[in-house]
């Protein structure tokens, strides 16, 4: 009994000695902490972002949207979504909601994950505007003698109003009236009950549901918040109805294109908040790629087009960071059109050894199950190319070679490159871009990046780095991801530097460097609906999109307006200097080809070492997919043999069409007792001769000649000039008569 005694005090001393130590714990790391009443007020400087030189950028936020709000201005039916959604107890509890925690932690112990969260919007507000970014005890001790620090000084109407007032709701909206402003074009005390139910929705991911970014999602997310709010009898069924029938937003209500790249910004503060688990909120510094002098140039040429929606953007090749963007339309995903070809085709299908630029492609009416692509300028071209294919930018090659290569590899790919396709759109048409969500200009400008940096992927973005109350909380990563090599990424390069020199992007070809761009068009029966031009160099990628939000027709295709856009970019950026030319690595050879194996039998040969230059051109492959057999037609000319009938009297000799005109030709006549020569001279497509007497047997032999180098004689069936004679001896057509 005594022992058990003993056992219990010792007990009792622990918890006592651990009370006192938890006691003294939080005192010592909540003693500094006081709320401070200034923190609780969104500023101007709360927020700073600067450029790639360290400059702050100046104007980020409207001034004339962070006014405080008063409680009195926000609609019953707002107040109300706002509750409904992030703390329906508020007005019942003392800054914590513990059957909420409870709640919280037996369902995350059931699942195993962290899941759910029980804050309440007052611990919100104090995370918002007082506490670091850290994971910690600490932090939440912190937290909590905040909280209550903030409920017993203020009603609860002051901390909602103040709350509305700082939160954020994703594209640069910091509070409840840069919100309603930016998403309806609404002064707060206008909002109705649908939009008070897509602003409360927001709070939880502004990334994920945005009206304007995932109609979808965020849709669903608003009828979540309307049958919370008539769950606990805020609003009737019939006004539930009516708020989800109302049709979300469909683009901002002042986008200003000036400040277009704070815009994307913003997007993608809300994107990283969500992804590396921080809070937007406290004293935030966003450092970007941005260059002022190129944003300021950029626009000024956007400036000078106003026929439809625009986006032009400028990606550094080396950074992976975005310097310049102006966009009248935000970071929309459109149909990619051509641009797709070297990203989902070309470039795989180099990689894959199935093609080389020169690998000949036959450009003629193919039917696939009922899709029967044609070209833009409804013409086929024969075999063409694989380099001239993707310079003119043809469309038959390209359905060709995905089915060759097969969708599903193809949109491995893709994938690679954070491009992501529906399986729906797992189908032919998807060579052409035909899908149906399509890729951002930012998304698309990105993959390219990887022709520019050897094969390599590494994700792009506009911000480089984020701290929040002088904490890092992002740091841009620059792993690379390897998608194709290097030598496959120089070859589909160098392709598309044909675009420029006689392709679909030929108004670039004055510019003094080099440089690879693409061109691509969407659109439907009755036009088109986007345009693109997209061009890189070792220095920088430039992308241009010409189009309607609302996808009006516009009169204008890629090689058109994009193009020059595009080329004013390009001179503008390179004034005063040249980009590197690009590195072509050691796995990467040129060789010569021989031509008229090329033109007549488009079959890839290495020229013959005696090859005149007018017949034999130049070429890219990978050394280890190099042509395998060499012709010989100059050092050992050969022909194909040639018909030969008697009629009207006369031998005639008809050569094959594809005889080679380079030749000369020796035809001499056997008649089984003297040897004639007939003809030496150049090619002859027929030739007669009337020599020849009655009632005789006649055998011809034609020798190819080259520079004097004889090739391989070539003997013709026997020819009868006696009526209904039979065929000669074999065993003197088997004699080389021609040599005695």
């Amino acid at each position: 009994m005594k022992l058990i005694r003993k056992i219990l005090k010792l007990i009792l001393l622990f918890i006592l000695a651990l009370i006192i130590f938890c006691f003294g714990y939080y005192f010592a790391v909540t003693s500094s902490v006081k709320l401070a009443p200034e923190k609780l007020t969104f500023k101007q400087e709360n927020v700073c972002v600067y450029d790639c030189n360290g400059a702050p950028v100046n104007a980020v936020l409207d001034k004339g949207e962070i006014k405080s709000l008063s409680i009195s201005q926000i609609p019953k039916n707002t107040l109300q979504a706002f509750i409904a959604t992030e703390d329906k107890r508020f007005f019942a509890h003392h800054g914590f909601d513990y059957r909420r925690i409870a709640k919280a932690i037996v369902s995350n112990l059931k699942s195993g994950r962290f899941e759910q969260g029980a804050s309440t919007i007052s611990q919100q507000l104090i995370k918002n505007t007082h506490l670091s970014q850290e994971k910690t005890l600490k932090r939440k001790l912190r937290e909590w003698k905040l909280t209550k620090a903030l409920e017993r000084k203020y009603t609860k109407n002051e901390i909602l109003e103040k709350y509305l007032s700082v939160i954020y709701f994703g594209h640069n909206c910091f509070g409840l009236r840069s919100a309603s402003r930016f998403y309806f074009g609404k002064e707060v005390e206008e909002l109705d009950l649908a939009d008070s139910a897509i602003l409360a929705g927001l709070v939880k991911s502004p990334n994920n549901y945005s009206p304007f970014k995932s109609p979808t999602a965020c849709a669903k997310r608003k009828a979540v918040v309307l049958s919370l709010m008539q769950k606990n009898g805020s609003i009737t069924q019939e006004e539930k109805v009516l708020a989800l029938q109302k049709p979300l937003p469909t683009q901002a209500s002042h986008t200003n294109e000036s400040n277009s790249y704070m815009r994307f910004v913003f997007d993608e503060l809300a994107h990283l908040s969500q992804e590396y688990q921080f809070t937007v909120g406290g004293n935030i510094k966003i450092y970007t790629y941005l260059d002022t002098n190129i944003q300021n140039g950029v626009q000024e040429i956007a400036n000078g087009y106003t026929q439809s929606d625009k986006n032009l953007t400028v990606l550094d090749t080396k950074s992976h960071g975005f310097k310049a963007c102006v966009s009248t339309v935000g970071d929309i995903a459109r149909s990619p059109g051509s641009l797709l070809k070297p990203l989902l085709v070309y470039a795989p299908a180099i990689e894959e050894n199935l093609i080389s630029p020169a690998t000949p492609i036959l450009d003629n009416k193919i039917n696939y199950n009922g899709y029967s692509p044609s070209n833009y300028d409804g013409k086929y071209h024969g075999y063409t190319s694989a380099r001239d294919c993707i310079a003119q930018s043809l469309n038959v090659p390209a359905v060709k070679l995905l089915e060759t290569l097969g969708v599903s590899r193809a949109v491995e790919y893709l994938n690679l490159m954070d491009l992501q396709v529906e399986k729906d759109d797992y189908s032919l048409t998807l060579a052409l871009g035909g899908m149906k969500n399509g890729f951002s200009l930012k998304k698309l400008l990105s993959a390219y990046s990887v022709f520019a940096n050897d094969g390599n992927f590494t994700p792009c973005g506009f911000i480089s780095e984020i701290k929040i109350d002088n904490q890092r909380v992002y740091s841009k990563p620059q792993k690379a991801q390897r998608v194709f090599s290097e030598d496959s990424a120089y070859l589909m390069t160098d392709m598309l530097k044909s675009a420029v020199t006689h392709g679909t992007a030929k108004k670039l070809r004055g510019l003094p460097f080099e440089i690879s761009a693409k061109t691509g068009t969407a659109g439907v029966s009755k036009g088109n609906t986007d345009a693109y031009a997209l061009s890189y160099t070792t220095s920088d990628i430039i992308g241009v999109w010409l189009g309607n939000a609302n996808n009006e027709l516009i009169d204008s295709t890629g090689g058109g307006m994009p193009c020059n856009l595009l080329l004013k970019i390009n001179e503008y950026l390179y004034k005063n200097t040249k980009p590197a030319p690009f590195h072509k690595p050691n796995s990467v050879v040129q060789v010569a080809l021989d031509k008229p194996s090329y033109d007549d039998t488009h079959t890839l040969r290495l020229a013959d070492t005696s090859a005149p230059a007018e017949y034999k051109f130049l070429e890219l492959f990978k050394k280890d997919n190099m042509p395998k057999t060499q012709s010989q037609i100059f050092s050992k000319p050969v022909i194909i043999k040639p018909s030969i009938v008697f009629e009207n009297n006369k031998i005639v000799i008809n050569f094959c069409e594809n005889s080679p005109k380079f030749y000369q030709y020796k035809i001499e006549r056997y008649d089984y007792q003297n040897r004639t020569t007939l003809y030496f001279g150049n090619f002859l497509p027929t030739f007669i001769d009337d020599t020849v007497d009655m009632n005789k047997r006649y055998i011809y032999t034609i020798t190819p000649f080259y520079n004097n180098t004889a090739g391989t004689p070539i003997t013709l069936p026997s020819v009868c000039t006696i009526q209904g004679a039979g065929l000669p001896n074999d065993e003197i057509l088997d004699k080389d008569w021609w040599k005695y």
